[in-house]
């Protein structure tokens, strides 16, 4: 056993990772207490067949409440890969289009990834800094169908950089950073997407990797070094840098118009990562920004649903629309977050509910409120 198996041996039974779960409210069936009780009376392989295992959005809001520091979510990672050699397989989402996308990425494929990129700004082959760019590409055309732009964001990013002076490197030859494949427990594949990913990122000579996807940052900060020792460049979130560069690079921004808005913990970066005033100390750079909080912010966020591209369901679409109508109590009608699933999953949820508010990608929104005075 590793050591997070080995710490549920601490559990206390106090019911307060099953009282803090989402899933649970909307799925009274699954519970995380119950699985940490099944696990320590049952051996692995009983667990490793329980469908349950894939239910968990490994959002960690019950570890961050755990009075023993049990971490579920990576309880539960341990046992997926398990559960595959046993054919135990979750249901996956959108008829597994991403994770055969993902599949394909490990292989010898001739990909167009920076089309985008060149009809924005500048951005070089080698340099100091690499932006992780991830599916944006990928999310542009599968959901089409929403009437969203999920590479807007990556678009906001670039334009902010640009004009910042840094011309940052784009390559058509990035994989999936292996996040999804890694929490599906398809750990072959993440060695597969990761080590190229590596390749890439080394040939370019960056010294810093920035990304704007919370899932691709936290894949890289907490598992490669796991995979790959010592990274030989410094990982940093958008948020991060951004918050760390923007106060000294002459960049201002027009006054608000869209009155209060309000903002969406993503949990890789939030919860996984501990970035919780960053992307607020962003908006509330831009004058007259109303920021109002959910009633649920930071480490007590909702997760928006869904986890790794499977097991959407109408327990998931049920937490959306209670995150979006938390996001209206505010008085608020935008929505910010720094996170493309998030920015997809609840704009899904927008459109079927037909809730009056408007979700908006946070890189998308800072790039259009620069002062236009600003050339770089």
């Amino acid at each position: 056993m590793d050591l997070t198996q080995k710490q549920i041996d601490y559990c206390m039974e106090c019911g307060v990772c099953t009282g803090s779960c989402p899933v649970s409210r909307v799925l009274p069936s699954f519970s995380p207490r119950q699985i940490v009780k099944r696990a320590m009376k049952e051996s692995d392989g009983d667990l490793s067949r329980a469908h349950e295992i894939w239910a968990c959005l490994s959002c960690a809001r019950c570890s961050t409440r755990c009075p023993v520091e049990i971490d579920f979510p990576e309880f539960i990672r341990s046992f997926r890969q398990k559960a595959r050699m046993t054919g135990n397989v979750p249901f996956e989402s959108h008829h597994g289009i991403l994770q055969s996308i993902a599949e394909l990425q490990c292989g010898e494929v001739r990909q167009q990834r920076t089309d985008w990129a060149r009809e924005t700004g500048g951005f070089a082959d080698t340099g100091d800094y690499f932006y992780f760019v991830g599916c944006l590409p990928y999310f542009e055309v599968i959901f089409s169908y929403l009437n969203i732009s999920p590479i807007r964001g990556a678009q906001g990013v670039l334009t902010i950089l640009n004009k910042m002076g840094i011309t940052p490197v784009i390559s058509n030859e990035e994989r999936c950073c292996g996040h999804d494949a890694l929490w599906s427990g398809n750990e072959e594949t993440f060695r597969k997407l990761a080590k190229r990913n590596m390749e890439v990122i080394t040939a370019s000579g960056a010294k810093t990797v920035l990304f704007s996807c919370p899932e691709g940052y936290s894949t890289f900060k907490k598992y490669y070094p796991r995979y790959f020792g010592a990274l030989p460049f410094d990982v940093l979130h958008m948020t991060e840098f951004l918050t760390r560069e923007l106060p000294g690079s002459g960049l201002t921004f027009k006054p608000s118009q869209n009155g209060a808005l309000t903002y969406h913990d993503p949990c890789r970066l939030g919860r996984g990562s501990g970035l919780y005033e960053q992307p607020r100390d962003l908006l509330k750079q831009i004058p007259d920004s109303r920021l109002m909080e959910m009633g649920r912010n930071k480490e007590n966020a909702l997760c928006c649903g869904t986890s790794a591209w499977m097991e959407c369901s109408n327990c998931s679409k049920a937490m959306r629309i209670e995150r979006l109508e938390e996001a209206l109590q505010t008085g608020a009608h935008t929505l910010i977050t720094a996170c493309p699933k998030c920015h997809i999953h609840l704009s899904c949820a927008q459109g079927t509910a037909g809730l009056d508010v408007k979700v908006t990608d946070l890189y998308a929104y800072l790039s259009q409120g620069l002062s236009e005075s600003d050339d770089g």
